[in-house]
Order: C-alpha cells, then structure tokens, then sequence
C-alpha cells in the first residue's frame, strides 16, 4: 500500500514537471557551451619580418667611419616597437644572412669565436636579437661562411628558435631543428583572448654546398626547397599548427623554377599547400614591387603570389616587411580569410 502511493505521488511529479521542461526547453538554450565554441571570432596578427641584416645592427657606416640614417637594425627597431604598440597581436621574425657582412661580424669570428662555439658567450648580433624578442629566425647562406661549429655555437645563444628544414645531415637527418610551432596569444576584436598555433619552417639555397664547399663538403647535404617543404609542412599541420610561416632566404622569380632552385619563392606558393605566408629574401630587393606588376600570380598591390601574402624587405636594416592577417575561427578552426604584405 505505501508503495502504491509513492507511486501515485511520482506519476503525479512527472505530469507536474514535464511540461515545466518542455516550456524551459523553448525558452533556454540548450548547450550554451556548444553556442560558445562555435561562436566566430576575428583576429587581424601582423607577422614583422627583417631579412639579410648581415651584421649592421647599428646606424653607422663602418667604412666611413661615420653614423648614417640608411640603414641599421637600430633603426628598424623603432619601427618595430611602433606597430607592436598599435598591433599588440604582432609576431617578428628574421630570415636569415644575419652575422656576416661588416666588420662586426668579423670581430665577433675574430676574436670571439673561441668563446661563442664553446658556449661561453653570446653572439653580439644574438644578443641585440634577443633583447628584439624575435618569435623565430632561419638561416641564410652567409651563415654557413665561418664553418658549422661556429654556427652551432651562434644557434645555441639564440632565446627564439632558428629553423631550417632542407640542410640533412649524410645519413638523410634534419641537420638543424626544421620547424617548432609556438602558442601565441591575440586579442579578437571584440576583445577576447585566443591562443593560435603558429608554426615556423625554414629554407636555405642548396647552393651553399658550392659556395662554403669547404665548411661543407661531406658534412651536410640539402635538399631542393619545394621538396623539403611538401615534405614538412603536411607535418606541422598535423601537429596543430593553425597557420605556417615559411621563412625562405631565398628570393623571387617571376615564373616555376626547375628542381634545386636557388630562388623558390614562387615555386613555394605555387606548388606548396597548407603555407600561409613566406618571408623572401636573398636577392636584397624588394617586394611587393612594381617590378612584378603584370607578372602572372602576382597581385602587387596585395603583396601577394597566388594568394600567398609574401615580403622581402631589401637588406641592412632598411626596411621591416609586414604581412597582414585577418583570421577568422569558426566551429573552432582558424583559417586566412584575407592576407596582405608591404613594405
């Protein structure tokens, strides 16, 4: 009997309470967190890029013995720190010919080279890079001019990684770190807080085995650029990397190169899926350019070749390239909605 009307009085609860949540189902929505992840959010990142510095960090001549306003990382520097300040989501990145050139970089081989392959010192143009706060740098061809221990010892100073994906060692190894993908932190638009997976992958000339044969020759091998990245880049998307910088010291072409280009650029956004931006380099010219005007793939006036925004900012410390992304993340996925590079 007093199991009968525990019954009766859950029946009666039920009846009560299910049109109750009925109501409330049409009135609230069902999985606010689902909403939330799904919401779409907007991100503008800018990537500031300097390329073949070879050593001038400071605003002076050396030959003539004088300061100059031409050139200088010193200089650069005060752009740099001007377009963080307006664009907080900022990443900078160098590409590369950066200790050799002056005679500070050949001060640094001269005098210091005992202490900076033993660890003991820190490469002065390390240093300044450091104190820069560089997200992440490549190696240019220069790099390899004063041997590989000595490069090693300069690497190892380094607070931001160097990459270098297509210089292996004999056995077919990655000779260097080829890629590292870092969390960012960027505000949208509406000022919320976001961590984007950015991935950074590095190129070299194969050239470098003619031109420092001697540094070279039977230590290292390199392997052809667009080969090394289709290989690569596959990877770090499947590690997460939410968009991919290519940091290629190397320049630009106006049409498809043969297999071990030294200028792949072209090559790399053209051939190359899951790039989202490439910083240029090695030639000390410019782009976006009205050289390249008419060019087929290029869109000079976005800085882009085949939709790919792409800067090289001439040498010295001149100028800072800067590639403009507008990131769009929707059901939780970033992708490039719209890409620009200048100078």
């Amino acid at each position: 009997m007093r199991i009968q009307k525990r019954r009766c009085s859950v029946n009666m609860t039920l009846r009560i309470l299910l049109p109750l949540v009925m109501i409330l189902s049409l009135i609230l929505p069902t999985s606010p967190i689902k909403a939330e992840e799904n919401k779409s959010s907007s991100v503008n990142l800018s990537i500031l890029a300097t390329t073949d510095v070879h050593a001038n960090m400071m605003d002076y001549d050396y030959y003539s013995d004088k300061p100059t306003t031409e050139f200088g990382l010193a200089r650069t520097a005060q752009l740099i720190e001007k377009h963080r300040r307006e664009n907080p989501n900022t990443l900078l990145v160098d590409n590369g010919d950066l200790i050799q050139g002056n005679p500070l970089g050949e001060y640094a081989v001269k005098y210091e080279k005992n202490d900076i392959i033993s660890g003991a010192k820190t490469h002065p143009i390390i240093q300044v890079m450091n104190s820069l706060h560089y997200d992440s740098g490549t190696l240019g061809n220069h790099e390899f001019n004063y041997g590989l221990e000595f490069l090693d010892g300069t690497i190892k100073g380094a607070e931001y990684p160097i990459v270098n994906a297509n210089v292996k060692t004999l056995s077919g190894e990655n000779r260097y770190t080829p890629y590292v993908i870092k969390e960012k932190t960027v505000t949208d638009e509406n000022g919320g807080k976001h961590q984007i997976k950015v991935g950074y992958i590095g190129f070299v000339p194969p050239q470098i085995m003619t031109w420092d044969k001697k540094n070279l020759e039977g230590r290292v091998q390199v392997e052809d650029i667009v080969e090394s990245a289709k290989k690569t880049v596959p990877k770090m998307k499947a590690e997460g990397a939410d968009i991919v910088i290519a940091l290629a010291h190397s320049g630009i072409e106006k049409k498809a190169q043969s297999s071990g280009a030294e200028n792949a650029v072209f090559d790399l956004a053209t051939k190359v899926s899951g790039i989202d931006a490439i910083v240029s380099g090695h030639q000390h010219g410019l782009f976006p350019d009205a050289e390249y005007k008419g060019a087929d793939q290029f869109d000079v006036d976005k800085g882009t070749i085949n939709g790919i925004p792409v800067v090289m900012s001439s040498s010295w410390g001149k100028y800072a390239g800067v590639i403009d992304l507008r990131l769009q993340k929707t059901d939780g996925a970033w992708h490039v909605e719209d890409a620009k590079g200048s100078i």
